[in-house]
């Protein structure tokens, strides 16, 4: 159902005037868009329900979003219950479709809350939905027992009462909390006019991190050098094979070129760490800084 074009004014004018259906005819309808594909059956079901569309999308004004985009959204929640809705399930439509249109405008506002993601899963979608309400009860229960809830006890008695975790209840105050800001505004307390990314913390490696690494690389690179040399020449190339290239070798394919057995391989393998890690130990390095 095309909504483009529509003012605030003009739709729910004509949802006022669409028919009223029963339910013999809601399923006449239905059943002739879903059995023939009938859109004007289609037209005339979504036509009928408008109203409902319009009536639940008011309800979500208080989130800040305009009455004309919520009853676009409604207006898509109603189709797709339309096209999905079975006759022979014994339920109105009318009953079917308010749990689409509800899920497609509580879609819309928590989309459209933050630049960042509100949240995706049922505990989210509940506590954005419900926080400040259960928040409001729970406050007034208490008083009327003469008690005040303080605020981690307030988080506490939401989680039990919604079912979700004391995380997901403080990262949903957080964030309901707090507004969209640009990282391009002006600091107002600062005299030179800094804006707020000029203060964020570089997440990039740091020049004496840098400096640092490379230092260590290559003293640890020297000490590696100097423990391989202690080793025979069988088995620098057996350590140097398995270890050290980017396609390290097989035990078999060593023993084959060694003309030895994968077992005494694997030994010789064994050994030569065995004496890595002491040389290294001994110069004040442990061999897992080289090998995995």
């Amino acid at each position: 159902m095309a909504l483009d074009g529509y003012t605030d004014q003009i739709l729910p004018r004509q949802a006022r005037k669409a028919e009223l259906l029963d339910a013999d005819s809601e399923k006449a309808l239905a059943r002739a868009w879903r059995d023939h594909g009938d859109k004007a059956a289609l037209h005339r079901l979504v036509t009928a329900y408008m109203r409902l569309a319009i009536s639940m999308a008011a309800k979500f004004r208080r989130y800040g979003a305009s009455m004309n985009d919520l009853t676009q959204e409604a207006a898509i929640g109603l189709m797709k219950a339309a096209e999905k809705f079975d006759p022979e399930r014994g339920v109105r439509f009318s009953t079917y479709a308010m749990w689409w249109i509800k899920a497609q405008l509580q879609d819309y506002v928590m989309r459209n809350w933050s630049l960042v993601r509100t949240g995706s899963t049922t505990a989210q979608k509940s506590l954005f939905f419900n926080l400040r309400r259960v928040e409001a009860k729970l406050r007034r229960e208490a008083e009327a027992r003469g008690e005040t809830l303080a605020a981690d006890g307030l988080r506490v008695a939401v989680a039990v009462e919604l079912g979700v975790s004391l995380a997901e209840v403080a990262m949903m105050e957080g964030r309901l909390a707090g507004s969209d800001a640009s990282l391009n505004a002006t600091q107002a307390s600062d005299e030179d006019g800094r804006e707020w990314i000029d203060v964020l913390e570089d997440e990039g490696v740091q020049a004496a991190e840098l400096f640092e690494s490379k230092h260590d690389g290559a003293s640890l690179r020297g000490r590696l050098g100097k423990a391989l040399q202690g080793l025979s020449d069988r088995e620098r190339l057996i350590v140097r094979e398995r270890q050290l290239v980017e396609q390290p070798r097989t035990l078999e394919s060593l023993g084959q070129e060694l003309h030895l057995s994968k077992e005494r391989i694997r030994q010789l393998e064994a050994a030569a760490y065995g004496k890595l890690r002491r040389s290294l130990e001994a110069d004040g390095a442990k061999l897992g800084h080289f090998l995995s």
